[in-house]
């Protein structure tokens, strides 16, 4: 079923996230992807839980709004990674990314996307958050992990849809989209209300 409400529009996808990208082709409408340089990705620090990719996905979109066209509509996103409170963003280094992947190590996190859908006229920000379950990683299988796949750019220092995720997701709770970093399914209906 195609959007048609959205037809009046050129969308851009204001992310260099390839999930993010192969997530939207999945809905079948047709979008740009356009990259500002320089966001700042910082948050106050009283902010918690969903405000916080929230608040980042509203940033990214307040960038573009001074160059926002009247036909033009932005989708940004932040995806972040909550281990009991403690935020888990994209890793330094090798050495963070395993000591990361350390803490997410038999236990439960959850993984949380702001999205932010901006027009000339309005914005609209949402958050959906999924419960990721981990069995226990063994030092040899972080490591392979870091090595091989890199995750340096992903918050937590994983991928749900990588190796690490194959061997090591026990449960999931919420969104699988979600994880991969663009909860579709509420997107899509959020889209579908414009």
């Amino acid at each position: 079923m195609e959007l048609n409400n959205l037809k009046k529009y050129h969308i851009i996808l204001a992310s260099n996230s390839p999930r993010r990208r192969e997530l939207l082709s999945g809905l079948g409408i047709d979008y740009e992807v356009k990259i500002l340089p320089g966001i700042d990705e910082s948050y106050p620090e009283n902010l918690t839980g969903e405000e916080i990719p929230m608040y980042i996905a509203r940033e990214k979109a307040d960038a573009y709004r001074p160059s926002i066209k009247p036909d033009e509509l932005i989708i940004t996103a932040d995806t972040i990674v909550c281990l009991e409170g403690q935020v888990l963003g994209k890793p330094k280094d090798e050495a963070d990314a395993c000591r990361m992947l350390r803490l997410l190590s038999g236990r439960t996190h959850q993984v949380i996307t702001g999205v932010c859908i901006t027009t000339a006229e309005m914005q609209r920000t949402f958050a959906a958050t999924t419960d990721v379950t981990f069995d226990t990683l063994s030092e040899e299988e972080i490591t392979h992990y870091v090595n091989n796949y890199r995750p340096m750019d992903k918050a937590g220092a994983y991928g749900v849809q990588e190796w690490i995720g194959f061997i090591g997701v026990t449960r999931l709770e919420g969104s699988y989209f979600n994880v991969m970093g663009l909860p579709i399914q509420r997107l899509y209906k959020e889209l579908k209300r414009i």
